[in-house]
């Protein structure tokens, strides 16, 4: 060997270590770096077949090549050589024959041996390195892996701040302080009872229909509505009125007299202060006890009560009388839990 390449000198000792680690070459340790190019010159020449076709070591082959041949150059000069002998054998064994039996001109010899001569130098080998060569090869694992893990961080990044932007935080934060009270309980209690009674009082009545639309594969569409002019009749007010009375209006007044909810002050003037304008509790227990009489016992009140809109609104309440006991009763215990809490 005529010493190491300069390609290989150009290099510091520890990118040679890097390099010989890559290649596999492993006789580096404790040697000196101009004993490692020699070593690692060495090698990659023996080895040139399984590491010619690296871009990493191009410049290395190409540095060898305008020194000494490198070896694969030297197998692809031996299989040239070795054809063309094959070659000029067939050839005088083809113009002797021809000179005995059909005297030819050599012109019609020469393109088939040219062409023969053609195809055998083109070996395997060198077609698979020409071709492997010509390939570019991937990135080493550790950059994918920080080119994937920078577009993941800016995916992540461009998501997060889309998601600032659209208050998505501040709305569910404002949503769940507003119903995380006895009040907005108390709420949807109230709108859940009369959500089922609108049915029965206003009844649906057909106002139109949607055509089949085919682009969809949708059929057609009956549209109803509330009739409305159910609000100027005596079958609206009737059992309206007294469901008004019986879960809203007596409730409310005497949650608000009996407000168990007042806390003294110490304030000179001694004036008392309320948690709540209308005690939760008293409203919950009130309502429980009315629903019973009303519409569980069909107490008339000396004939203030018509049974007729008992029924109705038993019929439309969700349970019945005893669905709304069981709203009372999730308003009661909501109500004390948070007095718990805040003692």
């Amino acid at each position: 060997m005529s010493g190491a390449s300069s390609w290989l000198q150009k290099m510091r000792k520890g990118e040679l270590v890097e390099l010989c680690d890559s290649v596999g070459y492993k006789d580096y340790e404790g040697q000196k770096k101009t004993d490692i190019e020699a070593g690692l010159d060495e090698y990659l020449t023996k080895n040139a077949a399984q590491h010619s076709s690296d871009p990493r070591l191009a410049q290395f082959y190409k540095t060898r090549g305008r020194g000494d041949s490198s070896p694969v150059k030297r197998e692809s000069a031996s299989a040239l050589s070795d054809a063309e002998t094959k070659v000029k054998q067939v050839k005088r064994r083809v113009t002797k024959a021809a000179e005995e039996f059909l005297p030819t001109d050599d012109s019609e010899i020469e393109p088939a041996t040219t062409r023969a001569r053609t195809a055998l130098t083109r070996t395997p080998r060198a077609s698979a390195l020409a071709f492997a060569s010509s390939v570019p090869l991937p990135p080493s694992p550790a950059v994918v892996a920080d080119a994937i893990d920078r577009r993941t961080q800016a995916l992540r990044t461009r998501v997060s701040k889309a998601y600032k932007q659209s208050g998505l935080t501040e709305t569910a934060e404002a949503t769940r302080e507003t119903l995380s009270t006895v009040v907005a309980v108390q709420v949807l209690i109230f709108t859940f009872e009369l959500y089922n009674l609108r049915k029965e009082l206003l009844a649906d009545r057909y106002a139109f229909t949607i055509p089949s639309i085919a682009l969809l594969g949708t059929g057609p569409y009956d549209v109803e509505i509330p009739d409305l002019f159910l609000l100027l009749t005596s079958s609206f007010w009737g059992p309206a009125t007294l469901w008004a009375f019986t879960s809203f209006i007596v409730p409310l007044v005497s949650a608000y007299f009996f407000n168990l909810t007042a806390k003294p002050s110490r304030t000179r003037s001694h004036s008392t202060h309320f948690t709540y304008a209308f005690d939760p509790l008293t409203f919950s227990i009130v309502k429980a006890l009315l629903t019973f009489v009303v519409y569980g016992q069909d107490v008339t009140f000396g004939g203030l009560v018509d049974l007729e809109y008992v029924a109705r609104i038993n019929s439309a309440l969700y349970g019945g009388w005893q669905g709304v006991l069981v709203g009372t009763g999730i308003g009661s215990l909501v109500t004390l839990y948070e007095a718990v809490l805040k003692k």
